[in-house]
């Protein structure tokens, strides 16, 4: 049976951990998720296998703006990474596995599947991981092939689909089906993660009547007073702007 997804509301979700450039916290590092676990934020995180297998922490396809290494990271080893420095910090790459032993519970974690290699690698080695872990978590991605392979694989593990209006994307017909509300029903997801400044969205709408909705990114008191229009919840960064300013 599915587990009661209703923790996606328990509180803001800190986008790739509560990181911080003046307090030179980098992105999707453990110091960011240490910093959210004490404010008790949800923590979105994203997720690339390399090729030996190893799973880690890390946002983008290509390694050069957060280490200064011009490689894609899917074509990697860890042993050729871990020494790596985030945003010339003291922090590394982190593994998956070690993220997980440090929230260990204490929070949800939202999982973002990336997609440079071929569906169901990375969403397998990740499920292997998480098997033995008692802590709330969901998974969601941009892929619908990742979101149909959980929804195969994994039917009771809460799943999200991540979208937006696509306004850059020139072929109409991509367009439509990666925002049609058939794509939607046909991936029988529990939540949508849309783009803010995509919002308001009369599928979304009509998918949030009986669904949970995550916006994202709020950076700003604008983003934050928007998305809280039109969504459950909001992923955010510049938590001290939106809450405090």
């Amino acid at each position: 049976m599915k587990p009661n997804s209703n923790f996606l509301l328990s509180n803001l979700i800190a986008h790739r951990g509560y990181h911080s450039e003046k307090d030179s916290i980098p992105e999707n590092s453990l110091p960011a998720f240490i910093k959210a676990i004490e404010n008790n934020y949800i923590i979105e995180l994203d997720l690339h296998i390399l090729k030996d297998g190893n799973v880690v922490v890390f946002h983008d396809d290509n390694l050069n703006r957060m280490t200064g290494l011009n490689k894609n990271i899917k074509d990697t080893t860890y042993d050729e990474i871990k020494d790596l420095r985030l945003k010339n910090t003291n922090n590394f790459i982190p593994l998956f596995e070690d993220v997980l032993n440090l929230v260990n519970g204490k929070v949800p974690i939202i999982v973002e599947f990336k997609y440079d290699v071929k569906a169901g690698i990375l969403e397998k080695a990740t499920m292997d991981i998480l098997k033995n872990y008692n802590g709330k978590f969901v998974v969601k991605s941009f892929s619908p092939l990742s979101v149909l392979y959980i929804k195969k694989h994994y039917p009771d593990v809460i799943r999200g689909f991540l979208s937006s209006g696509m306004d850059s994307e020139k072929c109409f017909i991509k367009k439509w089906f990666l925002t049609s509300n058939f794509l939607i029903k046909f991936l029988n997801v529990d939540f949508l993660s849309y783009d803010i400044n995509s919002l308001p969205n009369k599928n979304v709408e009509k998918f949030r009547k009986n669904h949970t909705v995550l916006g994202w990114t709020a950076r700003n008191k604008d983003d934050f007073e928007k998305g809280k229009k039109y969504c459950d919840n909001l992923i955010c960064e510049n938590f001290d702007v939106i809450l405090f300013s």
